[in-house]
């Protein structure tokens, strides 16, 4: 069986784009020359791999299963060409992360900028996802890592922990809570939360706890960062609930106090999620391995660092 990697291109842009016309229009091909390709690839195949009607296009089974290694199959043919490239550096490469709300507003952007400035010749393409979409993105390859907090399945992966997540009450000083030194998620219901965006893994984590209490309307407002959540914290809004770093570095200038959580899954282990360590690029490899530094040395995840 033999496997045109252009015909794999063009079947994984139209399954992503659910459109036959617009997946052709990626790869340069007529909307014809595009169905005359997926139609000799389903003959070579033996199967169905698109159901198509008005709407667009959706995926059988089989083309649930082709679109899996396909995308495996072309992110591994990318790292091949950056490996040889760079003769098997780490000095240049793509690495796409797929990271929760906490990784990409806290922790990343500061990790990356001394990263790429050692790395000029690397890109990043880092996207926050929902924790059960960053491992389907890793399984499948959409993903080279995936950055999670807590408890995630790992088969058919590799969990790779880098450092440790605290999650913390934020309340305004004076606050009726204020005054505790800790206390369990449930007894913070009472009182109305600020809560991150739709899409973050947080939220939905933090809805399901609220629902499962009986308290599904707790939730008062919404932001887009943990920044902003502790500004409506320190007004008065509410209460929310952000990693200890973060209510900390925010305590510098704001009016705002901290209260321990007692729930088990206020301690939550960081890691970083790959298919094989030993498969990735070299750049890659290199990035999971100042990560693991960086978690061990306390500048991830710890309290804030003293400005000079």
């Amino acid at each position: 069986m033999h496997f045109d990697l252009a015909d794999l291109r063009l079947f994984a842009g139209i399954a992503e784009a659910g459109n036959l016309t617009r997946g052709a229009r990626r790869a340069f091909l007529s909307a014809p020359a595009a169905s005359a390709r997926i139609k000799a690839l389903e003959q070579q195949l033996n199967a169905r791999l698109l159901y198509r009607d008005h709407r667009g296009v959706t995926l059988t089974e089989a083309g649930a299963t082709l679109l899996r290694h396909a995308r495996i199959i072309l992110r591994q043919v990318e790292h091949l060409k950056h490996e040889f490239d760079a003769f098997g550096g780490d000095s240049t490469g793509h690495i796409r992360i797929y990271a929760n709300t906490t990784a990409v507003t806290e922790f990343m952007p500061e990790f990356l900028a001394r990263f790429l400035a050692d790395k000029p010749g690397v890109t990043v393409d880092l996207q926050e996802r929902l924790t059960q979409d960053i491992v389907r993105a890793v399984r499948d390859g959409s993903a080279d890592l995936g950055i999670v907090s807590g408890p995630v399945p790992e088969e058919g992966l590799q969990a790779i922990h880098f450092s440790t997540d605290r999650l913390v009450l934020a309340t305004p000083v004076g606050h009726p809570l204020a005054v505790r030194t800790s206390l369990p998620f449930a007894a913070s219901l009472t009182y109305e939360h600020i809560g991150l965006h739709e899409g973050s893994t947080l939220l939905a984590f933090l809805r399901s706890l609220m629902e499962k209490n009986g308290y599904e309307r707790a939730l008062r407002i919404q932001v887009r960062s943990f920044e902003a959540m502790c500004r409506m914290v320190e007004a008065g809004v509410g209460v929310g609930i952000c990693p200890e770093s973060a209510a900390l570095r925010h305590m510098q200038t704001m009016k705002i106090a901290t209260v321990a959580l007692e729930d088990d899954w206020a301690l939550r282990e960081r890691s970083v999620l790959v298919r094989d360590v030993d498969a990735l690029p070299g750049s890659a490899r290199d990035l999971v391995a100042r990560l693991r530094q960086s978690g061990s040395g306390g500048s991830i995840g710890g309290p804030p660092q003293p400005v000079s």
